[in-house]
């Protein structure tokens, strides 16, 4: 995709998931990467990995150290990197956290957790990058989102009301932004096999397993890929998988509906796990 040759795009997120598969395809459309993540080691593996995706020896592969939920860490690291090496073409905001409960079971810290890393950590980076991008008059930001981001999930009290919190945020960012030249998307990836869902599902309850089912798993490669061919159109919702447009689709189209299909999911599911 031309559409990425020869830019810089910052990635949070970037060391592992869907954040790693972006920068890998950004890679592999000659594009530069700057990867950010809270752990030095693994920022060092990834960057390693990632070479093997470059197309040529002049591409740049970046690590920036920060967690993204703490505002003067991101002032600092992107300070710095930006004081040495401009201000990124475009971001994507792909760091994520995710523990899932019943509401009755999740401590008050999770459900800060959540918002502090999901959507928090997505306003401190914009609010670093957003007036540089303005004074440019151009910029790409890719915020990403979830399924759950639109559809109450059960046993998602916590993480489902970060992600609508990144949702509304990027509707009405891209209102304001559209007019000094700034493209906005927000991506809703369906359950992607990454490190993250590994570690969320020993925490999913019994109902919650039962309704996600059989599912398969998105690859994150796919989800990046739809997901960079998406935003090289100026599209702002994306939707990687059949599962997500589908999803997207009952709750936009077929409207209240959708509550009364939740609902016989969750039943099902509850008689299921009483037997």
């Amino acid at each position: 995709m031309v559409f990425y040759r020869n830019k810089l795009a910052l990635i949070t997120g970037g060391s592992s998931g869907i954040g790693l598969a972006l920068a890998r395809q950004i890679l592999l459309n000659g594009g530069h990467v700057a990867i950010l993540a809270r752990r030095e080691e693994v920022l060092s593996s990834a960057a390693k990995e990632l070479t093997n995706s470059k197309l040529h020896h002049d591409q740049k592969i970046f690590t920036l150290q920060a967690d993204v939920s703490n505002k003067t860490e991101v002032e600092n690291s992107l300070g710095e990197f930006i004081r040495e090496n401009g201000v990124p073409d475009m971001v994507f905001n792909s760091a994520g956290v995710a523990h899932p409960g019943r509401f009755e079971d999740l401590g008050d810290g999770i459900f800060h957790w959540m918002m502090d890393v999901n959507y928090f950590g997505i306003v401190n980076v914009l609010k670093v990058l957003v007036p540089q991008m303005q004074q440019r008059k151009s910029g790409v930001i890719v915020n990403i989102s979830s399924i759950a981001g639109f559809i109450g999930v059960y046993g998602y009290t916590a993480y489902g009301a970060s992600k609508f919190a990144v949702k509304g945020f990027s509707d009405a960012l891209r209102s304001e932004l559209r007019p000094d030249g700034i493209q906005v998307s927000v991506v809703f990836p369906p359950d992607t096999d990454t490190p993250q869902l590994t570690y969320e599902s020993q925490f999913k309850p019994a109902v919650t397993k039962e309704i996600a089912g059989s599912a398969k798993l998105l690859d994150p490669n796919l989800v990046a890929i739809e997901t960079l061919k998406a935003v090289a159109r100026k599209q702002y919702i994306v939707l990687p998988g059949s599962e997500g447009k589908l999803m997207y689709w009952l709750h936009h189209f077929v409207g209240r509906l959708i509550y009364p299909i939740m609902d016989m999911m969750v039943d099902s599911a509850l008689k299921k796990s009483k037997k």
